[in-house]
């Protein structure tokens, strides 16, 4: 999970201002770029008396992201009133391109503190699977698009695997990179085969929800008037197990528990059958799309910034 404190380039603010006139018809007076987040570059915009959660995705597939927030927005229409959806623009779209790699959507903005990635509270686990129970059991509306069990990345991983020789002299952070996934290329390739092998096994989709895909600490958002999921833009039809992973050991790399009280109470309240398996088949998901990514943007030319130095810290972290 790629951590944003830098701006994005090539964009500048009198452009989020133009997008958001343009889109929402939003006489912008204040514009505050927000260094918070994972993924995506965020600001807080007021007009007026209001003030908005401005979020712009870099690189996104346009359709892809509509299709999910598109999915999230007509889950508030159908009462669950603790997905925080974007706003549509003034074409009935979620999400608006700003330029040939940016993509900008506008949320309300919801007093409240989220969290931290990692694993949740033991207060907040309960109360959290609460609303992926409300979820998975909610209707999937027809705008939602089913996942796919590949590994994003997973050709570039690959790549740089076989180019472990070295060195790598793309910017600063290249050759450490290169040094840690050569210490562990041994490893990586063996999770990459096992994430074939479970993937064989996850349950057909005439069997899948509506997921969140991330519901980690960091996407709930604590108001005064309850608990809401925010950052929907990976929101598909899945295994539930893609969601409910993140609250069992498996987020800290542990394996679940035969007796874990919470997916007991997951299946009763439900009557699906959580599979430890494909619980495990998402951590490993997770940690190899995590590799991926860094690995990706440390073999590209790049200059020194606290982004790139994060992405080598959470590579080696993953590993070592």
């Amino acid at each position: 999970m790629r951590v944003v404190r830098e701006r994005p380039e090539g964009l500048t603010d009198d452009d989020v201002v133009r997008g958001l006139a343009d889109g929402w018809r939003l006489a912008v007076s204040e514009l505050e770029f927000l260094p918070v987040g994972a993924g995506g570059y965020h600001w807080s915009a007021t007009a007026g008396a209001e003030r908005w959660f401005v979020t712009i995705d870099v690189r996104a597939d346009l359709p892809t992201l509509r299709r999910a927030l598109g999915t999230a927005a007509a889950l508030r229409r159908a009462g669950l009133d603790f997905v925080l959806a974007p706003i549509p623009d003034r074409d009935g779209d979620a999400a608006r391109p700003l330029s040939h790699q940016h993509a900008l959507s506008v949320y309300p903005l919801v007093p409240g503190t989220a969290g931290d990635f990692g694993p949740h509270p033991a207060a907040d686990r309960s109360a959290v699977l609460d609303l992926l129970i409300a979820l998975h059991q909610t209707e999937p509306p027809p705008i939602a698009q089913p996942t796919d069990l590949r590994l994003p990345g997973r050709a570039d991983l690959e790549a740089a695997l076989n180019d472990l020789e070295g060195p790598w002299t793309s910017g600063p952070y290249a050759e450490p990179a290169r040094q840690v996934l050569s210490r562990h290329a041994a490893r990586i390739t063996a999770w990459l085969q096992d994430f074939d092998n479970m993937a064989a096994d996850v349950a057909p989709a005439t069997d899948w929800v509506v997921t969140h895909g991330e519901p980690h600490p960091g996407n709930v958002l604590k108001t005064p008037t309850g608990l809401r999921l925010i950052d929907w833009d990976t929101t598909r039809l899945a295994p539930p197990e893609r969601d409910l992973w993140m609250l069992t050991p498996a987020m800290i790399g542990a394996p679940p528990h035969p007796d874990d009280g919470l997916l007991a109470h997951y299946e009763h309240r439900t009557g699906r059958t959580v599979s430890r398996r494909t619980i495990a088949f998402y951590r490993l998901w997770w940690i190899l799309a995590d590799l991926a990514v860094y690995t990706t943007e440390l073999r590209r030319p790049h200059t020194p910034g606290p982004d790139l130095a994060n992405s080598l810290h959470y590579l080696t972290a993953n590993l070592e």
